[in-house]
């Protein structure tokens, strides 16, 4: 079994955004807000802030450690990203059947029609995000990049069909595009 002496990934803070350390909880304040995150889970793992860089590093380090460096790295690199600019993904309803009547209720995306369905489908948002229905596109933005995507991908699963062949049923809501929203 290898073990790497000393592994280390460094993330650039850029302006305008500062970086806080309290042993591996780290929070990311920028124009945009603030994200938090513990990552008490990476045990050997020491996350620190120095010369304008955040030093992520294990020393003696199995693989589960130089993956974690990794990780956590590209973790703070998102939450840069979001408090910089933010993330938005898109989302097409489609329907050839039934019109599908989508509108959004506090924290909650109500789906109605779907299929001809009597009932209704809800999809959930995540806390910090905001969800708009412009014509047949649902946009969902926010500066967590996993409450976005979670929040997507509920839409998305609100409208899964089943038991139905999928070359003749395309109807549902489906993820058309993600980016990065430039600050």
């Amino acid at each position: 079994m290898a073990r790497d002496v000393h592994v280390v990934e460094e993330v650039e803070i850029p302006e305008g955004v500062s970086v806080e350390t309290d042993g591996r909880r780290v929070r990311v304040s920028g124009p945009k807000g603030e994200l938090e995150r513990d990552f008490s889970h990476a045990r050997g793992v020491i996350i620190r802030v120095e010369d304008g860089k955040v030093v992520i590093e294990s020393y003696f380090a199995k693989s589960r450690e130089r993956a974690m460096v990794g990780t956590i790295a590209g973790h703070i690199k998102n939450m840069i990203k979001g408090v910089l600019g933010g993330f938005r993904y898109k989302l097409k309803i489609m329907y050839s059947h039934f019109p599908v009547n989508v509108k959004v209720e506090g924290d909650k995306l109500v789906i109605s029609n779907f299929l001809g369905e009597k009932g209704v489908r809800v999809a959930r948002i995540m806390p910090g995000v905001s969800v708009q229905v412009k014509g047949s596109d649902v946009i969902v933005e926010g500066i967590d990049l996993e409450a976005v995507a979670q929040t997507a991908a509920n839409i998305e699963l609100a409208t899964k069909v089943k038991d139905k062949d999928r070359r003749k049923f395309m109807d549902g809501i489906y993820i058309y595009e993600r980016e990065v929203i430039a600050q």
